[in-house]
């Protein structure tokens, strides 16, 4: 099965991905529509993308009440807009906060892995995000493992 593979080591911050994902979702390069985020680390001194694991678990599916949540061919758990309320318990359940809630249509939104061609993968200049065969992955605990004991400020890191 193919998964996002994402190394936040490789992200510029430049955000294209997010652009690129708004564009898909909404139909205009507005940020606030994507349902992938750069997140600043480090006092902006990295970053790394984040967006919906597609997790085994899938809590977002067992909150929802309406089974507006379901797995696509492609393996991405999708909202379908018929059937969702806006309840926001999908939002409340998952763990890592991808799934959002649109003020818009008042439905939740998650990343839907562009039906199997990823846009924000295309859009990425530094292959920080990839679609690449293999299970899905703890994005950031290889990274943020290392980074725990790394000293920005240029005071001694805490053992």
């Amino acid at each position: 099965m193919k998964v996002l593979s994402i190394s936040p080591e490789r992200c510029t911050g430049c955000m294209r991905c997010e652009l690129a994902c708004a564009y898909m979702q909404s139909g205009a390069y507005q940020p606030a529509k994507s349902v992938i985020r750069v997140a600043p680390l480090e006092m902006h001194t990295s970053y790394a993308p984040f967006t919906c694991f597609q997790c085994d678990e899938g809590w977002c599916m067992t909150a929802c009440p309406v089974d507006a949540i379901a797995i696509s061919a492609v393996g991405a758990k999708i909202v379908s807009d018929d059937q969702c309320v806006g309840c926001k318990l999908c939002t409340i359940a998952c763990p890592y906060g991808t799934i959002f809630y649109d003020e818009d249509t008042h439905k939740a939104t998650k990343c839907d892995l562009c039906g199997g061609d990823p846009a924000c993968v295309e859009a990425c200049p530094t292959q920080a995000i990839e679609w690449v065969e293999g299970d899905a992955a703890d994005w950031l605990g290889e990274f943020a493992a290392r980074r725990a004991g790394t000293d920005l400020t240029g005071l001694a890191a805490v053992e």
